[in-house]
């Protein structure tokens, strides 16, 4: 029991610190965010590396998410009624309120974030950033804000991505497996879906581009250890952010139901 306690205590302790070195981190860039020169190089490199390639990846996913949700509702539906209705209804509300974000938030931690984790755990293990504060380079600055900034800015728009491509599965499946007709899918989607449902699931982007951002940052520097240390925080960083993406999923949409969006 003594050996239990003891274990709950440090892990406590460790996850206090960790939640301390994050908010600090994000208060130093918050502050060089408004206070010093944008590294706009970085940032569209980042920018190609979190968005741009990560776009096959979240289209895929989501294409043929909305391909066996087409075929699940379709499935059910005619057993329930003889009928595939409401196909483009249930693929619209599912991609754009929840799997949509959600779905592309996870593919881009597993992708995107464990490189930022792995990247500046590599500079810290190698003493690159103590580097660049000997040459007067602040490292928040210089790493931190662009890979912010990057998540921030593409992350809601793979998100758009992920919603059109995954009803544009749907239709496929539902036009060509299910014998929907084009009409009436689109019809579906279009009459009982609302600006409010789309901005319920863009909105939680955000929220998630943010946390991963903090995640792997913060991981990456607070890396010990040697290259041992870049594969565990690499694994932390991308376990912490799926885990995360989740949580917060179930808050910020209670929130958002609270507020009527």
């Amino acid at each position: 029991m003594m050996k239990f306690f003891a274990w709950l205590g440090t892990s406590l302790s460790a996850t206090a610190a960790s939640m301390g070195g994050a908010t600090l981190m994000v208060r130093s860039a918050f502050f060089w965010l408004f206070r010093s020169r944008l590294e706009f190089r970085q940032t569209m490199i980042q920018c190609v590396r979190i968005g741009v390639d990560s776009l096959p990846v979240t289209t895929l996913t989501s294409m043929f998410t909305g391909m066996v949700l087409a075929l699940q509702a379709g499935s059910s539906t005619k057993s329930l009624f003889n009928e595939p209705i409401y196909i483009g209804a249930v693929v619209g509300f599912s991609l754009v309120k929840e799997l949509g974000p959600v779905l592309t938030a996870i593919v881009l931690a597993g992708r995107a974030g464990a490189a930022m984790a792995a990247e500046i755990g590599t500079m810290e293990v190698t003493e690159q950033i103590d580097a660049l504060s000997t040459l007067g380079t602040n490292p928040v600055r210089y790493l931190v804000i662009p890979r912010y900034l990057a998540c921030m800015f593409m992350l809601p728009l793979l998100t758009i991505f992920a919603d059109f491509s995954g009803i544009l599965g749907g239709y496929f499946i539902a036009s060509f497996s299910l014998g929907v007709a084009s009409t009436t899918y689109w019809h579906d989607v279009l009459t009982f879906m609302n600006i409010s449902d789309f901005m319920h699931g863009f909105s939680k982007s955000f929220i998630f581009a943010f946390m991963i951002a903090t995640v792997c940052c913060h991981k990456g520097l607070s890396t010990t250890g040697g290259a041992e240390g870049v594969g565990k925080t690499t694994t932390s960083a991308v376990v912490n952010c799926m885990v995360l993406v989740l949580v917060l999923d179930y808050f910020a949409s209670a929130v958002l139901v609270a507020m009527g969006i």
